[in-house]
């Protein structure tokens, strides 16, 4: 059985299944706390209205896309407890006024993300694609090379061609079960890349690529999980790294947090704003009590939509077991990135042919864009920096990037309108690491924890997704699939003799 027919059937199953799911639930009244089926062992508490059906920790697109799930079929007794004071997530807007916004966190799609791109024609989200016409400026020193690059930042060529044949032989999903994983988690992409007689400008390319999809340099990366995320990508480096018919192809209008914003417009009062989950008490029983910043919580069944290293915030009564553990306890969390962007009364650059795009070989400058609305009506750049090379101030974090885009686009770029700037890494305590880098021997070890339930606690959020994880597409994929599971549970509850 090929791939595609693989594919193929686990959506018919899980199509199947979601139908039947609904379908119970949905015949006869409405369900309700006090009209839920009782689980073994529940006793007359879990027949009050105090103990919910489904009780979701994370208001980002994974939690979201799991409650509005549960809503449309049939399961009203839910809530969604967010620790932050907003919704999104990894994914925020920053308003640049006249509803013109730009994105601060996770912001692209491209080919193969089709179920963010299912969620926002429902949401009534528009897309648009990223501007990439025109010359991308590289920096080295004094030194100036304007290049046309056709919508690609990323090598490309026979190197590019090898990883994506490997690619094709890990699941993006579960790459510790790849028949040569151990074989190829025992390397970073460094090592593996040490290997291929590359030439100073393919590894500068291929270093620049990781670090802005992975958020790590080469080395810091596991060579398992690179190609797990190419798997993704269709296995196809160039679709991974792209702008033009890549995974940076299209945005959204409005920004992506938009998606998380109307989602929970439509949940109402079953989102919960400011409420950290500190601690979480019988996970092993039929009803586990949530402690929140809010009072306690008491639920029939849990999904954890957040990252799995924010669970060491959280107390597990009785602890975990030690796989699951172990895999909360040593989940990277170091690459909390820092983006940046410089408002101008209008894309000037694109006057002169250039697309925006800025690569200085080195100083605090990784990666820059053209964030401009569809419109051009205002001109942004959004920038990618280096955590701890640039001020934390930002009036001075604004002059040094201002003088670099100055030298690739002429002066105009010294005298920005507005300036915003977010670290990740201090935002809040809730945030900690934009996307995860996974070091070399990691998925072999604990990949076998990450997916299966805990008694009654489901696992959700974008790194549990079977493709697209670390990406907003994951996060949908994830959410869809715990609210699956979720449905099938109340559906067949197990019931007292």
């Amino acid at each position: 059985m090929n791939r595609d027919t693989v594919a193929l059937t686990r959506r018919r199953l899980l199509g199947a299944a979601a139908a039947a799911s609904a379908a119970t639930l949905l015949a006869g009244t409405p369900r309700t706390a006090s009209a839920a089926p009782r689980v073994k062992g529940a006793g007359a508490a879990s027949a009050g209205r105090d103990v919910l059906d489904v009780a979701i920790i994370g208001a980002g697109l994974a939690g979201l896309t799991a409650a509005r799930d549960l809503k449309r079929g049939g399961c009203d007794t839910f809530v969604v407890l967010e620790a932050r004071s907003r919704v999104g997530g990894r994914t925020y807007n920053h308003d640049l006024g006249n509803s013109v916004v730009s994105e601060a966190g996770g912001q692209w799609i491209g080919p193969g993300q089709t179920a963010i791109a299912d969620l926002a024609r429902e949401l009534g989200v528009d897309t648009f694609e990223t501007y990439y016409q025109g010359k991308t400026v590289f920096l080295a020193g004094d030194v100036r090379v304007a290049q046309d690059l056709q919508g690609g930042v990323g090598a490309q060529g026979k190197v590019a061609a090898k990883l994506s044949e490997l690619a094709g032989r890990v699941p993006s999903g579960a790459p510790w079960t790849a028949a040569n994983a151990a074989e190829l988690d025992k390397l970073s992409l460094g090592d593996w890349l040490a290997r291929q007689d590359l030439s100073n400008e393919e590894k500068f390319s291929f270093s620049l690529a990781a670090t802005l999809s992975l958020g790590a340099q080469p080395a810091q990366l596991g060579l398992l999980h690179y190609l797990s995320v190419i798997n993704s990508a269709n296995s196809d480096y160039d679709t991974l790294e792209r702008i033009k018919g890549g995974a940076q192809e299209t945005r959204f209008v409005g920004g992506a947090q938009i998606l998380s914003i109307r989602m929970a417009r439509e949940l109402g009062h079953k989102v919960r704003l400011s409420c950290p989950v500190r601690k979480i008490v019988g996970w092993d029983r039929d009803i586990v009590e949530l402690h929140t910043d809010q009072g306690v919580v008491r639920a029939r069944h849990v999904i954890a939509a957040l990252n799995p290293a924010l669970c060491q915030q959280v107390v597990f009564d009785p602890p975990l077991p030690a796989g699951r553990a172990q895999l909360h306890r040593f989940w990277p969390a170091h690459a909390p990135m820092r983006k940046t962007a410089h408002v101008y009364a209008r894309p000037f650059w694109r006057d002169k042919g250039f697309n925006g795009q800025v690569v200085p070989l080195d100083g605090p400058l990784i990666w820059s864009v053209d964030n401009s609305p569809p419109d051009g009506s205002v001109g942004v750049i959004s920038a990618f920096v280096k955590p701890g090379f640039l001020p934390a101030e930002p009036k001075a974090a604004e002059r040094i990037l201002s003088a670099i885009y100055a030298q690739a686009f002429g002066d105009k770029a010294l005298k920005p309108t507005q300036y915003h700037d977010l670290d990740w890494g201090k935002v809040d305590n809730w945030s900690m690491s934009c996307i995860n880098p996974m070091p070399a021997g990691f998925w072999t070890k604990l990949g076998q924890y990450l997916h299966p339930p805990t008694g009654r606690l489901i696992w959700s959020g974008t790194e549990t997704a079977d493709i697209w994880a670390g990406a907003m597409d994951g996060a949908v994929r994830s959410g869809h699939r715990a609210a699956l599971q979720v449905l099938g549970a109340l559906a067949y509850p197990v019931r007292e003799a």
